[in-house]
């Protein structure tokens, strides 16, 4: 009876899609105060990112984040699976390394609590796959049920990496494909073939954990984790103003089916948000709208884009594919004033 309740029918979007978008965020920190009075705030509200940092002592500093979401598919535990993953995420993507962990539950009173400890159970499990212990949590009774982490994690405080320390001339690598968005969307309104389900679930439940050993090994100059404002939004982010950067749509990975979904249509509202909000600094360079979609699309759990310089990309490349990661080297850095120019060969 459990397997019938489709919980994707209880959130108005699904995953990192449900949230606020790119310029409806920029409004509402108008409102916080950004000048941070406290020296050891070294990333805070003064220079938003994956996650704040704090310093603690002259070695050690606190990573801090929190992220959940409505369902992203059907199934409790892969749900409950994926959010854990993408709220660590954000801790990868800073060069930290994720400690503990609390669940953020949100929970309708009249929807079978077998579900919840199956959504909880597929957290914990990435989260002990991560060597993370979960440690406590919060619940509310919600009608739109939802679910994540807040994550803290540690970094050495002259260690830890933003998303827009890049350098003009740096490779751009992706280290998970595009297109999950449109996926999941497809699940909650039509009955995409199953073979694109698992492959989306299997690419949004694996953790960015190795892929950033890899950059820490091989010390690259920036990073960020793709989600929800879509690889061209979270791109933007990196060129803060003072940056253009080249994309090659023929070198970015995209899921199997996801491309001919979005010929058909399928777009889900958070990618719609998304080109509004980033289209008017990218240069679309005749690429096809159904390949464009792919790259506003709005991901989940998705990979971290990287920004090293072109004398280690076959480092990075080399550890990445040393554990298992199929890296992409999908355009580079230039001199600019935060543009972006799409190639579509």
């Amino acid at each position: 009876m459990l397997d019938s309740v489709r919980l994707t029918a209880f959130s108005h979007g699904g995953g990192c899609a449900c949230k606020l978008g790119i310029a409806e965020l920029a409004e509402i920190l108008r409102y916080l105060p950004t000048t941070n009075h406290d020296n050891r705030v070294l990333v805070g509200l003064d220079a938003p990112d994956d996650a704040g940092v704090f310093q603690v002592t002259k070695d050690v500093a606190l990573v801090q984040t929190v992220d959940f979401f409505t369902p992203i598919v059907d199934d409790p535990y892969s749900w409950g699976r994926i959010a854990a993953v993408n709220a660590l995420s954000d801790v990868y993507a800073m060069g930290g390394t994720p400690i503990t962990a609390l669940n953020l539950v949100a929970w309708p009173r009249d929807l079978e609590f077998t579900l919840l400890g199956r959504v909880i159970e597929g957290g914990q499990d990435a989260c002990i796959e991560a060597g993370v212990p979960v440690i406590g949590g919060h619940s509310v009774d919600d009608p739109e049920p939802k679910f994540g982490l807040a994550v803290t994690g540690t970094v050495h405080p002259k260690e830890y990496l933003t998303k827009t320390s890049g350098f003009a001339g740096n490779d751009l690598v992706l280290t998970k494909p595009l297109g999950m968005g449109i996926i999941t969307h497809s699940i909650k309104h039509g009955s995409p073939p199953a073979e694109l389900v698992e492959q989306a679930i299997a690419v949004m439940g694996t953790l960015n954990q190795s892929a950033a050993e890899a950059m820490k090994e091989t010390g690259v100059e920036a990073a960020t984790d793709v989600t929800g404002f879509g690889l061209l939004g979270h791109l933007v982010q990196m060129l803060d103003g003072r940056l253009d950067a080249e994309v090659h749509f023929k070198g970015v990975p995209v899921l199997a089916g996801a491309l001919d979904l979005a010929d058909h249509g399928v777009m889900p509202g958070g990618s719609v948000r998304n080109r509004e909000a980033t289209a008017p600094v990218v240069d679309e360079g005749g690429t096809a709208q159904h390949e464009m979609a792919v790259l506003y699309d709005a991901q989940t759990s998705g990979g971290l884009l990287m920004a090293v310089d072109q004398t280690k990309t076959s480092s990075l490349m080399a550890a990445l594919t040393k554990r298992g990661i199929d890296g992409a080297v999908i355009g580079r850095l230039l001199k600019g004033q935060g543009r972006i120019r799409v190639i579509p060969e």
